[in-house]
């Protein structure tokens, strides 16, 4: 018999499972939350019990049949951490449970797994959480020293997609300099130097090349004059960085399939069926390509120009034109390889499959 996993990733408005056996997945769902549930539930803390509860009822139908081998979570706001496989323990769950290090749905993934866990009797565990900071203190530093760089981004699917381009490569992920670029609602862009991601923008804020619905690194004085402008105007300026900004600002949506379909209807010379300005669309997935292409060879700047690969990732990678304008642009810096998708789930998997099997060792947590 193989090794059984149950994988939990909360999110905003869904928590997805999954188990497997080793690395088949045997099932897998998408529990939805409905708007005005979570409505009535504002704080964090107090979604814990209801998505528990729904995450139990979708399981209940499930393939687990006593023989599970551990629960894996996904990681949410703890303090900065190395890479690694972390046993849930009590100081994790209290730093999760008050929001100490920030409030998002993430941090509900190591919580629901360790009530999962206990009542099954096995361990719970996280992998790569979104805070996994192994930046160089070069990379650390900005141009005020009250206001460093910090290293928050898409390390779950980086770190386990950079190891997949290495095995690709016939070489292990610590012997692989790589450029790894997550593209979807925000976008991180991280150098992968010898198993550490040694530089990376700060995608929950919004830092880096603008996406979907992030606003990306803007003009600092324009800025700064925005935000005195109106300062007073109840506007939520946090969301505009990070939840109404890139596309969703300048087109009022983030379905990006539609934005996609209103460019090629434009340059085909007829009406976007969506009632998007087509030619609109066409220059914003330019440029966002073009944003996302300077920051893949900025950090390849970095170490010379010695990389031994650029990896693509997330969501938009399944966009042939996203990728082939990426590519036209990074391709002389070497190989281009493409890797759709968050994979989470799995990623989780396979980064725990790693400790129960002894080819690597946990971390722990120390708060």
């Amino acid at each position: 018999m193989g090794l059984k996993i149950i994988a939990v990733n909360p999110g905003s408005t869904s928590t997805k499972l999954a188990i497997y056996e080793d690395t088949t997945e045997l099932w897998r769902a998408a529990v939805a939350h409905r708007s005005e549930d979570l409505a009535r539930l504002p704080r964090l803390g107090d979604q814990l019990e209801y998505r528990r509860t729904a995450v139990r009822e979708a399981l209940a139908g499930a393939p687990v049949h006593g023989d599970l081998a551990a629960v894996v979570g996904r990681g949410g706001l703890l303090k900065p951490l190395a890479g690694g496989v972390y046993q849930v323990n009590d100081r994790m769950k209290a730093d999760l449970a008050s929001c100490r290090y920030g409030n998002h749905a993430s941090n509900l993934g190591a919580l629901i797994a360790d009530s999962l866990a206990r009542e099954e009797g096995v361990k719970a565990w996280i992998v790569d959480p979104v805070v996994v900071d192994e930046m160089s203190p070069l990379a650390r530093c900005s141009g005020l020293p009250d206001l460093p760089r910090r290293s928050i981004f898409h390390a779950l699917n980086q770190k386990a997609t950079a190891r997949k381009a290495a095995a690709a490569l016939g070489r292990r992920y610590d012997e692989c300099t790589l450029v790894v670029a997550h593209l979807g609602g925000g976008t991180s862009v991280g150098l992968h130097e010898a198993g550490r991601v040694v530089d990376v923008n700060n995608a929950l804020d919004g830092e880096g090349p603008f996406a979907i619905e992030r606003a990306g690194t803007l003009p600092a004085g324009d800025w700064l004059r925005y935000i005195l402008a109106r300062q007073h105007g109840g506007i939520d300026l946090q969301a505009l960085l990070t939840g109404r900004g890139g596309l969703v600002a300048w087109l009022g949506t983030n379905d990006f399939p539609s934005i996609e379909q209103a460019a090629a209807a434009w340059r085909a010379g007829g009406p976007a069926p969506s009632g998007l300005d087509g030619r609109l669309c066409d220059e914003l997935i330019s440029a966002l390509c073009y944003a996302s292409a300077k920051a893949i060879a900025g950090l390849a700047a970095a170490v010379s120009g010695r990389v031994d690969a650029v990896v693509l990732t997330g969501g938009l990678a399944r966009s042939e034109r996203v990728v082939g304008e990426i590519r036209d642009r990074v391709a002389f810096l070497a190989p281009v390889l493409v890797y759709p998708g968050e994979n989470e789930l799995e990623a989780l998997v396979l980064g725990l499959l790693a400790v129960l099997r002894g080819e690597t060792e946990p971390r722990v947590y120390e708060g």
